[in-house]
C-alpha cells in the first residue's frame, strides 16, 4: 500500500487535512472516523492516523473528494491547538471525565496597560537641566527664554525686540533700539536659503 502526502492547518475548533490523491473516485474513497483514530482508504492507497493528538467527534466530523485532493474536517472535542496531528499525549477527556458536555475554557492574553507603562518609563528618567544639556526642553526652553527676556526687559528693549522681528520677517531679533530704530529692519535668512516674499 502507498501511504499518502498530507498536510494540515487548525482552528481551536477543528482540524482541516488536506490528503493529495489526484483522481479519486467518491464511490471508492472509504474513511472512518473514530475518536482517536482516522483511516483513508482509495484502493493501494492508504493513511491510517493513530493515536491522534487529541479526541475528534467522528459524528461532527466530515469530508469532500475534490480533482486534486481529498480535504477531512476533524471536530475536536476538547477546544484547543494540538500542533501536530499525531502523538501519544494524554487525552483531556479521557484524563478528566465528566458526565456533562465537554466545557470549554478559553485563555485570556495578559494585556499590556501602555498609558501606565509610558508614565512609568516618563517617571523614571531624569529631568535634565539646561546646564548640562543646552538643547533640554526644546523650543520650550526657547520659548521661555524668550518670553523671559521680554518680561525682563524695558519699554525700548520690548519696541526693538518686536519691530527687528517683524520687519525681518522673523530672522532677526534685536534688543538694541538706538540701531533698530533708525531704519528698517533687514531680512538675514540662513545660510543656505532664499527669502521669498508672498503676495497677501
Amino acid at each position: 500500500m502507498t501511504t499518502l502526502r498530507h498536510e494540515f492547518y487548525e482552528t481551536d475548533e477543528k482540524l482541516t487535512l488536506s490528503i493529495f490523491d489526484k483522481g479519486a473516485d467518491p464511490e471508492q474513497v472509504k474513511i472512518s472516523f473514530e475518536p482517536r483514530k482516522f483511516t483513508y482508504e482509495h484502493g493501494d492507497k492508504s493513511l491510517v492516523l493513530e493515536p491522534l493528538k487529541g479526541q475528534i467527534d467522528p459524528s461532527k466530523s466530515d469530508y469532500t473528494v475534490g480533482k486534486v485532493k481529498v480535504e477531512v474536517r476533524l471536530v475536536k472535542m476538547a477546544h484547543g491547538r494540538w500542533g501536530t496531528l499525531v502523538g501519544d499525549a494524554p487525552d483531556p477527556l479521557t484524563a478528566f471525565p465528566t458526565s456533562a458536555a465537554p466545557t470549554t475554557s478559553t485563555v485570556r492574553k495578559q494585556q499590556k496597560n501602555w498609558d501606565r507603562l509610558t508614565t512609568e518609563i516618563l517617571s523614571k528618567e531624569k529631568e535634565v537641566s539646561p546646564d548640562q544639556d543646552p538643547n533640554a526642553g526644546g523650543d520650550a526652553a526657547v520659548n521661555d527664554f524668550f518670553r523671559k527676556l521680554y518680561a525682563d526687559a524695558d519699554d525700548d528693549t520690548r519696541r526693538a525686540m518686536m519691530k527687528s522681528y517683524s520687519e525681518s520677517g522673523g530672522t532677526t531679533l534685536s534688543t538694541n533700539w538706538d540701531e533698530v530704530g533708525k531704519a528698517p529692519v533687514e531680512v538675514k535668512p540662513p545660510e543656505g536659503s532664499e527669502w521669498k516674499k508672498w503676495a497677501a
